[in-house]
Parts: C-alpha cells; structure tokens; sequence
C-alpha cells in the first residue's frame, strides 16, 4: 500500500475549485493499492484534513505529518493545486529537494507554461501560431494608441500568470482598456494583452498514459459568455461538446500541434492547452498543467471518451510517477 498526498488549495484566487479537484481525486483512488491523505496547501497553513475534517499541522521539513502518535510520510504526491504555488513549479521543486515523486510535470516546465509570455516565446520558433500580443509590465509608460495599433480592437487583456480567466477583459471599445490594464493589475505585475481570434475554440488534453503519449478527443467549446470566462469554465454558462464539431483532418491537425508542444516542452502528467482555429489554422492560447479534475471537468470528460474512467486516469498518474523515481 502506497501512501498518496493529494495536494489541493493553494495561495491562488482558484483554490476553492483545487480543493473540488482534490476531493474527487480522493475519492477516486482504488483503497486496495493507495492510502490516501487530503492534504490542504494554504497560505495561512498546510494541513492534512481527515474524514472528520481534523486538521493535522504538515512538518515542512520533510513532508510528513505526526496523526494520532504515528509519523505519516508519503510514497508519492498527487497534485490537484491550480494556479500558485501546485502550477507555476514552486511545489515540484520543493518535492524534488526532498525525492518525493509528484504526478505534475517538472518545475521548469510548471513555471515556463504558467508565464503565458515565456511559453509563447518559446513555442513560436516551432511554428506553434499564436496572436498577435504586446507585454506590459507594472510601473511600464502605457502608450494606448501604438498598442492598439498592434494588436487592434476587440482585444484581450489578461494577467500573465493565473488561471480560470481570473482579471481578464475582452476590450471592444478603447476607453474600456485602461480599466481592464488595472483589473489585470490586481492579479499579477505583468500583463499580457492579445489580439482577439475570431474561430472555433478547442480544448485538448495530453497525457502519458501507460508511457506513451496519448492525444485525449478534443473538446469544443461554446461559451454563451463574450469568451471563455469564469462563468463560463465552472457555472454552466457554456458548452463543452466532446468530441469537437471538426472534421477529421482538422482533429488530426489539432491533436498533432497538441502532442507537438508536449514534446517540445518535455512535458509529463496531465497538460489541457486551448486552441482556436483561424482559417484552418490552430492558435495556442494557453497550456495548463494542473487542469480541472472534477467530474465535470474538461481533461475527465475527455478522458472518458477516450475510454479512460477517473480511477484508471489518477491510478495511471500515480504508477507514472513512482516510475520516474
């Protein structure tokens, strides 16, 4: 029996929907191979919380935590943090100082996909498409008219590093931009503001499954919202079709730019990155590497269709991980 930490919360504006992740991961896991622990990363504490929600302190030190007179260390940990500090490598390289296997990627690949700028930088000499963006900084001379010119109206303004579309603003209207730039402000120093691609949007989950890289059917998304929101991920206010209303030739293009970025980024554990297709072309969005993992959500729902239920899909995370130890 392996002892499994499920890491769930974080220091982000997302750890309520980390902490819905974690529970189904809890819930999920085949108790007669793993012994699993919630394991709550808070900012004003880190606690393992039992059955009867107790909470028990988790010595930093060396990851392990005393319950009822006995010293609970973990085999392996699995990684439900979305956003800061389970998606940006924080907490890959706190668990690699220490030898403790985790099912996210490496922490170079967490903290170059959560810089939405860096990852772009990186990709683009790849052929990877992308928008047209402009980067701004805190404390930067915010020149309205030239930036507009570059990235034209309607555009997008979002912060550099977060999730679930937490301070972004579609701007249609150039007295709308200074306020979006200071929404954005609230969530990061840095800003990353993006032309608006007008096309199909698409979600793909890549993983390693049983060691080879696997494409997951892509996802269709339809928001009833101006953009894929907050509202829009995770209060129903959009349609997640699987699979995606495109043909094959394009499913097949789509998947092999998916598996592509995986590779090039020597990705491991789960990605999600979003496309959108502009005249037969797909655009990267964003890649996200701790992405939702609740019953409802998007990288699941896949997985599903692929044939993969949540016990198998967790259970092949965690066996990958021990593995790369």
């Amino acid at each position: 029996m392996k002892n499994v930490a499920i890491i769930m919360g974080g220091y982000s504006s997302e750890y309520q929907i980390s902490i819905k992740s974690g529970n189904v991961v809890y819930k999920s896991l085949d108790r007669s191979k793993y012994h699993p622990y919630r394991v709550h990363i808070l900012k004003e504490k880190w606690v393992m919380v039992d059955d009867d929600e107790n909470e028990y302190p988790v010595n930093r030190h060396d990851f392990s935590v005393d319950h009822d007179g006995h010293k609970v260390t973990f085999d392996v940990v699995f990684n439900a943090i979305h956003g800061t500090p389970g998606e940006d490598g924080l907490i890959q390289a706190y668990l690699e100082l220490l030898g403790i296997p985790q099912t996210s990627c490496g922490f170079y690949q967490a903290g170059l996909t959560f810089n939405k700028r860096d990852l772009l930088s990186v990709l683009k000499p790849y052929g990877i498409k992308t928008a047209v963006s402009h980067y701004i900084n805190q404390g930067d001379v915010i020149d309205i008219e030239s930036i507009l010119d570059k990235v034209g109206l309607p555009c997008f303004v979002k912060p550099n590093k977060s999730g679930s579309s937490f301070g972004i603003s579609k701007v249609k209207e150039q007295e709308e931009f200074m306020p979006a730039i200071e929404k954005a402000f609230k969530e990061d120093s840095e800003i990353l503001i993006e032309s608006f691609l007008d096309g199909t949007e698409v979600s793909v989950g890549v993983i390693n499954y049983k060691g080879e890289v696997k494409v997951l059917p892509i996802t269709e998304i339809v928001s009833e919202n101006e953009f894929f929101d907050y509202e829009a991920k995770y209060l129903g206010q959009s349609q997640e079709i699987t699979p995606a209303r495109i043909d094959d030739d394009m499913s097949a293009k789509v998947a092999e730019i998916a598996k592509k970025v995986y590779q090039i980024l020597k990705m491991d554990g789960f990605s999600r990155s979003e496309y959108i297709i502009v005249n037969g072309e797909p655009h990267l969005l964003e890649v996200n590497t701790v992405p939702g993992l609740t019953e409802e959500s998007i990288l699941p729902q896949q997985a599903r269709e692929a044939g993969i239920t949540l016990p198998e899909l967790f259970d092949n995370a965690i066996q990958l991980a021990l593995r790369n130890k």
